[in-house]
């Protein structure tokens, strides 16, 4: 454990928790979040496949408890009563078809006395974001072809709003625009299929499509799981560097000092050796053939 003492530094103590904090965020958040989203996708798109080849039934057989059971989604339904007169809502801050729209909402009574909202279809804008006039519905007894849906609820600070005399509201929420519009409304709403009686722009169905929701869960998931590993891969490489340094640190220490090298002595040029006197014999030679004889 010595070895690892250098962690306990506050840089490596500071990267410990971001990398814990991640690995945290990405298994308990982020991809749950993604994941849910997938499986909430294919939830509605098996309800929509199931619902386009099933007959439509009494929206009053769905509504037996008050509100639509989820599970009821898209179902095909037929609504009979009659629109209520200048009540009409329009739905800010719609996209249909990639361009900006606002969808109209007008209560429908139903003939047990019970009141449900349906979106009669979208409008475009004009002059920018200027909500269009609203053609109103037809009056006296209708029986319309539709959707059910459920409530999509609401959130803080996005509440009803009276605009230039129209009645507008940032989601289909039948509790909010109830109280809204000061009736009883049932926790559901009937989304109009073509060519019905007060429809407008008809609403496309969504794409069956599960999007790209399964596989940002698994990056996430991988994701938290190369953090930590990336961390350990970090401590491992710096604690094989410092024992390196350590092993060649204790090389150096048990290294013998080296023997001194034995100066050499300086070099002086030796004296002439003195011949030894010649004889008269030797110098008389030396005279006729040269000294060099």
């Amino acid at each position: 454990m010595r070895r690892l003492r250098f962690l306990l530094r506050p840089g490596w103590l500071v990267l410990a928790l971001v990398v814990a904090g991640f690995a945290f965020m990405c298994f308990y958040v982020l991809a749950p979040w993604q994941l849910g989203k997938n499986t909430s996708t294919e939830h509605r798109n098996q309800l929509i496949a199931d619902s386009v080849d099933a007959e439509p039934v009494p929206l009053e057989t769905l509504l037996s408890g008050g509100a639509a059971n989820p599970d009821d989604e898209w179902r095909r339904v037929t609504a009979t009563g009659s629109y209520v007169q200048n009540s009409d809502l329009l739905v800010r801050l719609r996209s249909i078809e990639s361009q900006p729209a606002y969808e109209v909402l007008t209560p429908l009574q139903l003939t047990d006395g019970r009141t449900i909202l349906v979106n009669r279809g979208y409008v475009r804008p004009i002059q920018g974001t200027e909500a269009p006039p609203v053609d109103p519905p037809p009056a006296g007894p209708v029986t319309l072809d539709g959707r059910v849906r459920k409530s999509e609820g609401t959130i803080a600070g996005k509440e009803p709003i009276d605009e230039n005399g129209l009645r507008q509201v940032y989601y289909i929420d039948a509790g909010q625009i109830g109280g809204f519009i000061g009736a009883d409304l049932v926790d559901a709403y009937v989304q109009l299929e073509p060519d019905q009686p007060g429809g407008l722009g008809t609403i496309p169905l969504p794409q069956l499509d599960a999007g790209p929701y399964l596989s940002y869960g698994l990056q996430w998931l991988a994701f938290g799981i190369m953090a930590p590993l990336g961390l350990a891969y970090f401590i491992r490489a710096e604690w094989r560097e410092r024992r390196k340094e350590k092993s060649a640190k204790a090389a150096d220490d048990a290294t013998p000092a080296p023997a001194p090298v034995a100066r050499k002595k300086p070099f002086t040029r030796s004296k002439p050796v003195e011949s030894a006197p010649r004889t008269a014999a030797e110098a008389k030679l030396a005279d006729r053939y040269g000294k060099g004889r």
